[in-house]
């Protein structure tokens, strides 16, 4: 999709590296996005933050991940960046700075933005991204990777990362267990700017922007674009 018309150049940022924001239930069946942009990040290797998921079994969700990308060829380090005290250590700031492939996992948004916000291992994201390494956030991950994010709590808009300007995600869109009833997906659509996407995402389907500045979403799913008080199923919404 070339990013021209309805001010999308606006909500992406001027790098090199490669995004994917994952609607949820990462490294599972349906999630073929994944090879690709392990294609894109020039290696084997990838880098997993569990922070999201500090207070459910994070080592258990690097090894769902180690499993998931051995099948592909893959190997997975998992960086235990679980706090804030974790978020400013130089030696793993290094380490993310150095990463061709970076993966937040889902769990929670508000303790993923707590723990990296302003953080040194943020400022290591930011710079592996702006080298040309691949970011990957799924669930938590993709709805705190940008500014807006929604609100988990009930879908207000508040700040985000801000790896993406001027987009908000909602995350598995359609899921029956979760948001039963749409009402904070209702809300945030109905609080955002008449010019700001809030883009919901199924589980296992990725919007990812590559390296030249285009989008495109890969998966099982397909993903709903809210913009202006219209609906469009896919991204033609966004399209120039």
């Amino acid at each position: 999709m070339q990013v021209t018309a309805l001010g999308v150049q606006e909500w992406v940022m001027d790098t090199p590296g490669t995004l994917a924001l994952v609607g949820g239930d990462e490294w599972t069946q349906g999630c073929t996005f994944d090879a690709t942009l392990l294609a894109d990040s020039g290696g084997h290797d990838v880098l997993v933050l569990p922070t999201a998921a500090a207070y459910q079994h994070p080592e258990r969700t690097v090894l769902r991940a180690a499993e998931w990308f051995e099948e592909l060829g893959a190997r997975v380090e998992g960086l235990m960046v679980v706090d804030r005290a974790s978020a400013e250590d130089p030696g793993m700031a290094a380490t993310v700075a150095k990463a061709k492939f970076i993966y937040l996992s889902g769990g929670s948004p508000l303790h993923l933005r707590a723990a990296l916000k302003k953080s040194a291992v943020f400022d290591g994201v930011r710079a592996a991204y702006a080298a040309g390494a691949v970011v990957a956030g799924a669930g938590a991950g993709a709805m705190v990777l940008t500014d807006p994010m929604v609100d988990p709590r009930g879908g207000a808009l508040t700040l985000g990362l801000g790896l993406v300007d001027k987009l908000a995600v909602v995350p598995h869109f359609g899921d029956e267990h979760d948001d039963v009833h749409g009402q904070k997906l209702e809300r945030t659509v109905a609080m955002a700017p008449p010019r700001l996407p809030v883009l919901a995402l199924p589980a296992r389907t990725a919007l990812i922007k590559a390296a030249d500045g285009t989008w495109r979403s890969e998966g099982a799913g397909i993903p709903v674009v809210f913009l202006g008080g219209s609906r469009t199923e896919g991204l033609e919404a966004l399209k120039g």
